[in-house]
């Protein structure tokens, strides 16, 4: 694999194409706007199709029908411009056709700021719309991820038929690092041939329909697929639970960032503290919060908003133990210094 320095969301744009996305419908809204930039350069080197649309319901229904051909699509956007999406985003749940959305949030609500904040968490999390569907949320917090986890969520997407996001603060788009470019795939162009919309020559004429007009296919929707992907899907990052007094948790950028500071306040003051970092949001890993030992005595949650993965904490641990929170809603990302402010208040503070 070849190492390069790039920018967050030309990282995901340059890992789209690799993934086998060939056609991209957007509208520019910052802190995205790399993402169609790139890929209105780079996409057609590769047979694929850029689309600047006229709106943002324009682009998410665009998605709906390119993706209901079974060819790997994707949109990109933020804030107020995914709410916009919001009823297109609902419709491809209920057709049950696949494809990628990258959301980098921003500060809500309203039109916002352009602070990076974490402020659409439930928004992704909780399907949006109005309501009765999920879609599966990645959550990276570095390029590297940003760009891996791409490869993964239009995998997931055409095997589940339903929406991936990549959700990430608008910092993950903005940062450099260095990234691994992993090799592109090969797609199987012929992997929808039982349900697209592909021609069907000889065969009988295909469809799609509103899932929830369908008693039992609505069943088998919510009571089936999003079952199993509770099984399959649940993924995230740990460390240090085995003989933890506490346990830190925060995801995104967020979480890299208290990562940093709980091993540093660890290593300072002999602390035990765990830490759980969720790759995947929903569906939320609820395997991870199951390893932490009942000698634990509190779980903090960090975020940048106002405690809305904080609800997904507290429901998984239905009470085992006491859950705090320490948030940042409408400022930056907290720096490491910060965060080991929270951890003194409160940990230190607790253990003194």
């Amino acid at each position: 694999m070849t190492k390069t320095l790039m920018k967050g969301n030309e990282a995901i744009a340059e890992a789209a194409i690799r993934a086998g996305c060939r056609y991209f419908f957007g509208y520019p809204i910052t802190p995205q706007n790399e993402i169609p930039e790139y890929l209105s350069r780079e996409l057609p080197k590769h047979g694929g199709k850029f689309i600047q649309a006229e709106s943002e319901v324009a682009a998410i229904n665009m998605l709906h029908g390119g993706g209901s051909t079974g060819k790997r699509c994707m949109t990109s956007s933020s804030a107020c411009g995914i709410s916009l999406k919001g009823e297109g985003i609902s419709y491809i749940a209920a057709a049950e056709v696949p494809g990628v959305i990258v959301d980098m949030s921003r500060l809500g609500p309203g039109m916002g700021g352009m602070q990076p904040t974490q402020s659409s968490y439930r928004q992704a999390t909780r399907g949006g719309g109005h309501g009765g569907y999920r879609n599966i949320v990645f959550c990276p917090g570095t390029v590297q991820e940003a760009f891996d986890m791409m490869y993964e969520a239009f995998d997931a997407a055409e095997k589940y038929r339903m929406i991936s996001y990549i959700y990430a603060d608008g910092l993950i788009g903005q940062v450099m690092e260095p990234i691994e470019l992993r090799e592109p795939v090969k797609v199987d162009e012929n992997a929808a041939a039982e349900w697209g919309m592909t021609g069907r020559h000889g065969r009988a004429r295909g469809n799609y329909i509103n899932s929830s007009m369908d008693a039992d296919r609505y069943d088998r929707l919510i009571n089936e697929k999003y079952a199993k992907i509770q099984t399959e899907m649940q993924k995230w990052k740990s460390s240090n639970l085995a003989d933890c007094d506490y346990v830190v948790t925060a995801f995104g950028t967020v979480g890299r960032i208290a990562e940093f500071a709980v091993r540093k306040y660890r290593e300072a003051t002999g602390t035990k503290i765990g830490f759980i970092r969720p790759l995947i949001a929903w569906p939320f890993p609820k395997r991870a919060y199951e390893e932490i030992p009942s000698s634990c005595r509190k779980v903090v949650v960090i975020e940048a908003n106002d405690g809305q993965m904080l609800e997904d904490v507290q429901i998984t641990l239905g009470g085992r133990f006491p859950v705090t929170f320490e948030g940042t809603y409408g400022s930056l990302i907290p720096s490491a210094e910060q965060v080991l402010e929270m951890l003194e208040r409160q940990i230190g503070q607790e253990v003194r």
